[in-house]
């Protein structure tokens, strides 16, 4: 059977990286994605996601659909947070499980890991500690698919992968002014500011903290290329009960550095206030990519580079209110 023939299910091919990934597959030559949008099938519900995979009896799914959002949303909705996630992910395991799937891709978070994990943070560092507050629920539902990833390989002889990526960021992502992530938050901001001639910019927290971003068109093409790989070379840079790979730059930079680069290329000259009452969060979120990078996969977009692209999508897209 020609290999780009495959019947690959997509998961949540709206959302940013879902969207990355259906760009990446279709790039690449794959003749036969599926997608269903929410008002199509929603994913939380088990009847109608079985009724789907009987129905289109995909040979590969990638789990992209979830409920995502920064600090202020995942502190104003964290039943939400945790009760989509989980529902989503369960059914679609278990119904992949269930209709002879070949092969899965989870696609996590790197909120997995405690908050005062070591940094970098490798694989090895899931459940030694406390998860940071602010995003708790997300992460224990994330976390919860890893574990049914495992569980279905252990009992059931499945081959479902999952990765972790760090913060994603890119055409498509969601610009929200308050339930949306720091870079996009940022470049709302700092372009509002522009526009309207503000002389300054407040950013949440004290700018200290450091996080690491990865451009989603590479998270696109790694998850295709674990996606990829030969069941035993995925097998030898993981572990039977820490499966997962972790997904990222390999390099962070403070909230301050990121707010000068987002200010410059927005191309704002104005001040830049930081408001210590708001919280930081986790103080540092460094993934250890030695095992991805193994497996020959690396990055391909500069943090700038991917800035400019974002904000040129942000502009296109008219997303400012």
């Amino acid at each position: 059977m020609n290999e780009l023939n495959k019947r690959i299910f997509v998961a949540g091919h709206r959302g940013m990286v879902g969207s990355a990934i259906v760009r990446c597959l279709e790039a690449r030559g794959y003749t036969r994605i599926i997608t269903r949008s929410r008002d199509e099938l929603d994913l939380t519900e088990q009847a109608q996601v079985r009724a789907f995979f009987a129905e289109e009896r995909p040979e590969e799914v990638y789990v992209a659909a979830a409920k995502v959002g920064g600090i202020h949303a995942n502190n104003s909705y964290p039943a939400e947070f945790i009760y989509s996630n989980l529902m989503v992910e369960a059914n679609l395991v278990h119904e992949s499980w269930r209709s002879g799937v070949a092969r899965l891709l989870f696609l996590g978070s790197s909120c997995i890991y405690p908050r005062l994990a070591q940094q970098p943070m490798s694989e090895d560092a899931l459940l030694t500690g406390k998860l940071e507050p602010t995003n708790e629920p997300y992460a224990v539902a994330k976390i919860a698919g890893i574990k049914l990833c495992e569980s279905y390989n252990r009992q059931y002889g499945c081959d479902f992968r999952s990765v972790m990526p760090t913060n994603l960021y890119g055409p498509g992502d969601n610009y929200h002014p308050e339930n949306s992530h720091v870079l996009p938050a940022m470049i709302r901001r700092f372009h509002e500011a522009k526009t309207h001639g503000a002389p300054s910019v407040v950013i949440w927290g004290t700018g200290s903290p450091k996080r690491e971003f990865l451009h989603v068109d590479d998270m696109a093409r790694a998850c295709v290329h674990v996606m990829d790989l030969p069941r035993e070379t995925y097998a030898a840079q993981t572990e039977v009960m820490t499966s997962h790979l972790n997904v990222g730059s390999g390099e962070d930079l403070s909230i301050a550095e990121l707010a000068q680069l987002v200010s410059e290329v927005v191309g704002y000259q104005g001040r830049i206030h930081y408001d210590t009452s708001k919280p930081d969060g986790a103080p540092r979120k460094l993934l250890d990519v030695s095992r991805i990078r193994g497996l020959g996969w690396t990055p391909e977009v500069t943090l700038r580079a991917g800035i400019e692209h974002a904000y040129e999508d942000f502009c296109s897209e008219a997303l400012v209110a």
